[in-house]
Parts: structure tokens; sequence; C-alpha cells
């Protein structure tokens, strides 16, 4: 089966078609060409090597575990921290190259929940929380709350993009269609 990131959900939920046309078709969307894609990169890279030693004790970090490459059954990805709590749950911690404006976007809480499942799953640990940090606005960190029914929504969606990938299924497009002025595969896709 074929094995899920948290970018082939966050993808998935922007566009179905997205997943069709990327891993039905095999069109590469070629995303290394975007500024901040590059950049977020940089910033994952530098901030693995700042601090490794630094626990953040205001919100109970006893241990940390740093660009973690985590699988499951279904889902692989690399967390940037994970957190072990002094309540003895973990989290996740994410930097993210943006500028916090006073919304949380769903992206960011969907992997989130996507590195819960594969927290709970590595580490046999519950986790109730997980964190954002923002390195446009002065490392702004936030906390954001996880249940286990946002983990099965993420279960639900690798299930929808594995049925689409096993039966060549040609989904419906995002009914958002100012998300189509900007898409790689626009010139292709038939609305």
């Amino acid at each position: 089966m074929f094995s899920i990131t948290p970018s082939h959900i966050l993808e998935y939920l922007y566009c179905p078609r997205f997943t069709y046309f990327e891993y039905v078709l095999r069109i590469p969307q070629y995303e290394e060409k975007y500024f901040k894609v590059q950049k977020g990169r940089a910033v994952h890279e530098e901030k693995a090597t700042q601090n490794v030693d630094y626990l953040r004790k205001k919100i109970g970090v006893k241990n940390k575990y740093i660009n973690q490459y985590l699988t499951n059954e279904y889902l692989r990805g690399e967390v940037d921290e994970v957190l072990l709590l002094e309540n003895d749950t973990m989290a996740p911690l994410d930097y993210k190259f943006a500028r916090y404006q006073e919304k949380i976007y769903e992206t960011y809480r969907t992997q989130l929940y996507c590195y819960a499942w594969l927290i709970q799953d590595n580490f046999d640990k519950a986790v109730k929380k997980g964190f954002l940090i923002y390195t446009r606005s002065n490392n702004k960190l936030l906390e954001i709350k996880i249940e286990e029914r946002h983990i099965d929504l993420v279960k639900q969606r690798v299930h929808e993009i594995q049925e689409i990938i096993s039966t060549n299924y040609y989904p419906e497009a995002t009914k958002y269609k100012k998300r189509c002025v900007n898409c790689t595969y626009r010139n292709i896709c038939t609305q």
C-alpha cells in the first residue's frame, strides 16, 4: 500500500485532484521551485542545530527528540520536535516559516494531527496537544488541542487518498475555485 505523508493529506484537502495528478498520473508539481518551500526547509535545518539541549520548561517539557522520522502502516513524516511532557504525554512541535496573524490555518492543525498519530504509534504515549512556532513572529509559540477525533479524521483522509490511488479514481475538484488560479495543474484539469 502507498505510504502517505502529511503533505499528501494537505494537498488532498486543498484539492483532491492533486492526489490524482501527482500520484495516479505521476505528473510532478515541482514544489522545490517555490521560495517559501525552500526557505521553510532551511529554517527547519537551522532549528535542528540551534539550542539542541534547550527544554521549554514553561510548557512542561522534560525531554525532546529532534527531527524524528516516524512511520506506521499508513503514514510517514518527519516531526521537527517530539516533546516528552511532565505529565508523561507527548506533543509534536512544528516550526513554521510564517507570521502569526491571529489565525491558525487548518493545514497547520492537520499536520499536527498527523504527527500526533505517528507519535502515539511509535512512542506508545498519549498526545493531547501540539505546538506551533511562527519563526517570522519572534518565534511565537502556540498550543493546539489534539483529540482522538482529530486523529480519526486524518485516518479517514488517508483512506480516501489510498482509494484514489488504488482505483485510479478521478475525484471532484475543490469547490473553492480561487484555489485553481495558482494551481500547478490548472492547464490540464477539467472543471
